[in-house]
């Protein structure tokens, strides 16, 4: 069963510009890291402890990749360091998984690429970074390729508005997971199309995609249209990964839990996401922790 966590090296992945709709530090691309290494540290000792044992990476434009240094923050990770963390994760049990998040809303770490979307030059780049990335990795059982909310409606505050749809949206889609298990991995998204695209999803969705629906409120039953979607997916016959957060509420995650895995099928059910959305700095250390003893009891109460 997968205790995961996911965790920021960047978060060059919301707006583009300054503006009042976003209130968190996160929120709006900046040309260097906002991360803090000591708390990156605590977390990780935290994870072990707390009996987790995957973390996710979104790695963005934190790393200096050999094959695009050109998209690389000021002070990113060099490819070596990085691995020597991948190492460390490793030997305290947390398997490292790789998110690069090529949702058209949430891009900006891409650079100039992400005002390229579906142009031979941006199917190359995301081909390039996939392939690096699985190596770094080492051929990693998943690769956490994104590709939520990309609609007019989450890119409202943005200065560059683009939204791939019908088959350009699924084209794209597939050329990253075919790019993903030439590498030797699997493809993992969030399943929002789903929420949207039901009948284009069971019908175009390869069933070899993990899938992490999301849902962050506190009430759940079959009428809420979010949570529908898990069953949906399980009787679809996809492998689940779902997803809470305390991003708005505290007691998401452990009801995600005790909801999810009532209604999935156990063999389809392959662990728990926590995502407590805010990067990793000192200013969020309290939700950071919160979120890990938020899975803590949820493991415990789920395996008594």
């Amino acid at each position: 069963m997968i205790w995961a966590n996911l965790l920021h090296l960047s978060v060059n992945m919301w707006c583009d510009r300054e503006c009042d709709d976003w209130g968190t530090s996160n929120a709006v691309g900046r040309p260097y890291m906002r991360f803090e290494k000591g708390l990156w540290d605590e977390l990780k000792g935290r994870m072990r402890d707390a009996g987790m044992n995957m973390v996710v990476i979104d790695l963005g434009d934190a790393v200096k990749y050999k094959s695009h240094p050109e998209i690389a923050l000021s002070d990113a990770w060099e490819v070596d360091y990085l691995k020597e963390e991948l190492a460390s994760l490793r030997e305290m049990g947390l398997e490292p998984i790789p998110k690069l998040n090529f949702s058209s809303a949430h891009d900006l770490w891409l650079g100039p690429y992400s005002r390229c979307l579906s142009t031979p030059a941006y199917y190359q780049v995301c081909s390039d970074l996939i392939t690096e990335v699985c190596d770094i990795f080492d051929k990693p059982r998943f690769f956490h390729l994104g590709m939520d909310e990309e609609t007019y409606g989450h890119q409202q505050s943005y200065e560059y508005v683009v939204v791939r749809q019908y088959d350009l949206w699924w084209h794209d889609f597939l050329k990253l997971v075919e790019s993903v298990e030439a590498a030797g991995s699997r493809a993992w998204i969030w399943s929002d199309y789903i929420w949207h695209h039901p009948e284009l999803f069971a019908e175009r969705m390869p069933k070899s995609v993990l899938q992490s629906n999301w849902y962050y409120s506190e009430e759940f039953n079959e009428e809420v249209s979010y949570v529908k979607a898990y069953h949906d997916l399980n009787a679809q016959g996809f492998d689940q990964v779902p997803t809470g957060s305390n991003w708005s509420t505290p007691v998401n995650f452990e009801r995600t839990v005790e909801y999810c895995s009532k209604i999935i099928a156990p063999d389809k059910l392959k662990g728990f996401l926590q995502t407590p959305w805010r990067g990793t700095l000192m200013e969020y250390r309290d939700l950071h922790l919160a979120a890990i003893e938020q899975v803590e009891r949820a493991r415990k109460t789920l395996e008594k």
